[in-house]
């Protein structure tokens, strides 16, 4: 949670998903200094994050990847055709701790990847405690750049 604040993020945009609620979505729920929006849908949250970076507020859009694959059709449109920055934290239901997620018996798991890789949208897995480092100058990029971010959270955070 300290990479989101160091990046300034004021709202968490969330559909709760299993994966990342435990380590983010509870905690970041009893945070002051963050506020908290839920959504029914992901593409919701795309337009809404959307919608912030009008006004210069930074917001994080948190679901799974099925909400992602749900909301492809809207992070084009917002977040690479209108260029509004949107920054995501998808995590993946289903893939195992131990294997890349390439490798994972989740047909909806392997396939992340190679989308975002299709759609040329920049991303950064994290799995272990190292990679959090990279996350608020990720978030501050994708703001100064006006551009879409995700994060791709491999299992709960430790």
């Amino acid at each position: 949670m300290e990479a989101l604040k160091q990046a300034r993020i004021q709202f968490i945009v969330s559909v709760p998903d299993i994966v990342t609620s435990n380590g983010l979505l509870w905690p970041i729920s009893k945070d002051p200094e963050f506020k908290l929006v839920r959504v029914c849908k992901e593409d919701e949250g795309v337009s809404i994050c959307g919608a912030m970076s009008y006004n210069k507020t930074r917001a994080l859009l948190l679901m799974q990847q099925t909400g992602l694959m749900d909301s492809l059709n809207a992070i084009r449109a917002i977040g690479i055709d209108y260029q509004l920055p949107i920054c995501m934290m998808v995590g993946l239901q289903g893939k195992e701790p131990h294997k890349l997620s390439s490798e994972s018996s989740s047909y909806g798991v392997r396939i992340i990847q190679p989308v975002l890789d299709a759609m040329q949208i920049p991303y950064r897995v994290i799995e272990e405690p190292e990679d959090v480092q990279h996350i608020s100058a990720d978030i501050e990029k994708a703001y100064q750049t006006s551009s879409t971010f995700i994060f791709i959270i491999g299992r709960a955070p430790v």
